[in-house]
C-alpha cells in the first residue's frame, strides 16, 4: 500500500475506493507483443510445449536479476551486510501472501524442490536415528512420486530404519476417488504388524504422469489416521493452482518458483507449519555459521553464490500483475487453453486424455497410438529426441505398462502418453505441429523400433 492509498483508507475516504476502481478500468494490460518480447531471448523455430520441467523467465525479471548480480559484485560487502537478508525476506513476505501462510517464519527459500525434500527427510531420518521413531515405522509415498524425491526417501528414511510403502495410483484416472482408495489402502498396509505411519509424502501435481491429486482431501485423512508429519510435493504448483497452506494443513510444502512463478532457475520455497510441541529440527543440509537460528535463516546464507534467483520475487509480482487477474488470471486461462489443446490432439489422434479436465492443471496427458510402438522407457526417450530432431517439438512422453489382461491392439492397451503445457507465451500452431508430426509418422508406418539402432 503506497502513501497516498493509506491515506485514504485511515481517513475513511470511500471516494477513493471509486478511484481505485476506476484506474483498475483504465489500467492496460500486457500486450501480445509485449509478451513476444518478453521471450524473444527463446530459441526460435521451437515448438516448446513443456514448460513443466524447466519453466520460463521473461527478460524484465532476467534485467532485474542482472542489478541483483551486479550490485554484489560491485561491493560484495555491501551486498551482504545491507541487502540480501532484507532482499530475502521481503521475497519470502510475498510468498507468505501469495500461500496464505500464518507467519513469514514458516516460509524458507530454497534452490529447488529436491532441496526442500531432502531437508524434509533428514528431519525424518533424525526421528529414527535419535529413537522418537521407531524402526519399522512406515512412511507412505505415492508411486508416481518424483524420482529424486523416491530416491531421498531410500538415501534416508530407509536407511534410518523407516519402512517405505507406495500407493499405487492408476493411470489413466477417471476419479479423486480412484486416488484417495488407493491411498487410504497404503496407509492401511502401514499399519500392519503393529507399525506406525509416521511419514505421508503426497504430490500436488505428479510430474509423469501429470495428475493433480486431491491433496486436501489427502492431509484430513492422514490427520484422520494418526500420521505423525505429511510433507506434499508441490514442484508444480504455485502459478499452476490454487495454493493456500491454512487450507491444506500439511506439516511440509514445497513449490519452485522457477517452474510456473516465471522466476529464473533456481528458487523454490519449503513451508514449515508452526504448531505446539514441534521440535526445531528441521536444517538446510549445507551447514554455515546460520546453523541453529531457523530454517529461513540458515537457507538465506548457505556461503558465497548466486543468491539473485531468489531476490527477484517483488519483480515477478510486477510483471505478472500486467496481465488482468495476475497470477491467478493466468493460470486459469493456461488451465482452459491446454485442456482445449489436449483435446483437439486428442480428437486427431483418436485417442483421450488421461484424466478428466478437472483433475489437469497448466499440463495435459495425451494418449499416443499404439502403432507408434512404444515399448520401454527407452522408447518415450527415443521417440522424444526423433521429434526434437525432426520437427522441432519439444515434449516429454510418458511409458505406461499394460496391464493384465490388455495388450496393444486393443483399446486398453495405450502405453505412450504425451505431456503438453501452456504457459503464456505459447502459440495454438506449437500443437498443431505436434498434431501434424505425430500424423506424419503413423501415416509412413514409423514405429519406435526403427530408432533403436540409432
Amino acid at each position: 500500500m503506497d502513501e497516498e492509498e493509506e491515506h485514504h483508507k485511515l481517513n475513511g475516504d470511500d471516494n477513493h475506493n471509486h478511484v481505485s476502481k476506476k484506474q483498475k478500468l483504465l489500467q492496460k494490460f500486457i500486450t501480445d507483443s509485449e509478451i513476444l518480447n518478453e521471450f524473444s531471448h527463446h530459441q526460435s523455430g521451437i515448438a516448446r510445449i513443456n514448460n513443466g520441467s524447466f519453466g520460463c523467465c521473461p527478460a524484465s525479471i532476467i534485467a532485474a536479476q542482472k542489478q541483483w548480480q551486479l550490485k554484489y559484485l560491485q561491493q560484495p560487502d555491501d551486498f551482504y551486510f545491507n541487502h540480501l537478508r532484507k532482499g530475502i525476506l521481503e521475497s519470502r513476505t510475498v510468498i507468505k501472501n501469495l500461500i496464505n501462510a500464518d507467519d513469514v517464519d514458516e516460509v524458507s527459500i530454497v534452490d529447488n524442490a529436491t532441496t526442500a525434500a531432502a531437508i524434509v527427510l533428514q528431519h525424518i531420518a533424525r526421528e529414527f536415528v535419535e529413537g522418537r521413531y521407531q524402526k519399522g515405522d512406515a512412511a507412505v509415498m505415492l508411486h508416481y512420486a518424483y524420482g529424486a524425491v523416491k530416491k531421498s526417501i531410500q538415501a534416508y528414511v530407509t536407511r534410518a530404519g523407516g519402512y517405505v510403502i507406495e500407493a499405487h495410483l492408476p493411470f489413466p484416472v477417471s476419479s479423486n476417488d480412484e486416488i484417495i482408495c488407493k491411498f487410504r489402502k497404503a496407509l492401511e498396509k502401514g499399519r500392519e504388524n503393529g507399525r506406525r505411519v509416521r511419514l505421508a509424502v503426497i504430490d500436488h501435481i505428479t510430474s509423469m504422469p501429470s495428475v493433480v491429486v486431491p491433496v486436501k482431501e489427502l492431509v484430513k485423512i492422514c490427520r484422520e489416521e494418526g500420521v505423525d508429519q505429511v510433507f506434499v510435493d508441490a514442484a508444480h504448483a504455485i502459478g499452476n493452482v490454487d495454493i493456500n497452506m491454512k487450507d491444506i494443513g500439511a506439516d511440509f510444502y514445497t513449490s519452485n518458483l522457477h517452474k510456473w512463478f516465471f522466476c529464473p532457475p533456481s528458487i523454490a520455497f519449503l513451508y514449515c507449519r508452526k504448531r505446539t510441541g514441534f521440535r526445531e529440527d528441521v536444517h538446510h543440509p549445507v551447514v554455515s555459521h546460520e546453523y541453529g537460528n531457523g530454517l529461513a535463516i540458515e537457507s538465506s546464507w548457505i556461503g558465497t553464490r548466486d543468491y539473485s534467483s531468489q531476490l527477484v520475487v517483488p519483480d515477478v509480482i510486477e510483471f505478472v500483475n500486467r496481465f488482468e487477474g495476475g497470477i491467478d488470471g493466468i493460470r486459469k486461462r493456461n488451465h482452459k487453453v491446454v485442456i482445449e489443446m489436449g483435446e483437439m490432439l486428442a480428437k486427431a489422434w483418436g485417442m483421450k486424455l488421461g484424466c478428466p479436465p478437472d483433475m489437469c492443471s497448466s499440463m495435459v496427458m495425451i494418449g499416443l497410438p499404439s502403432c507408434l510402438g512404444i515399448s520401454s522407457e527407452a522408447d518415450t526417450l527415443n521417440l522424444r529426441t526423433h521429434l526434437r530432431d525432426k520437427f522441432k517439438i519439444e515434449v516429454p512422453i510418458h511409458f505406461q505398462a499394460l496391464k493384465d489382461g490388455e495388450n496393444m491392439d486393443n483399446d486398453c492397451g495405450v502405453t505412450g502418453y504425451v505431456r503438453i503445457s501452456h504457459q503464456i507465451y505459447n502459440k495454438v500452431d506449437d500443437y498443431y505441429r505436434l498434431r501434424d508430426g505425430i500424423n506424419l509418422l503413423i501415416r509412413d508406418g514409423f514405429t519406435c523400433k526403427m530408432l533403436h539402432s540409432n
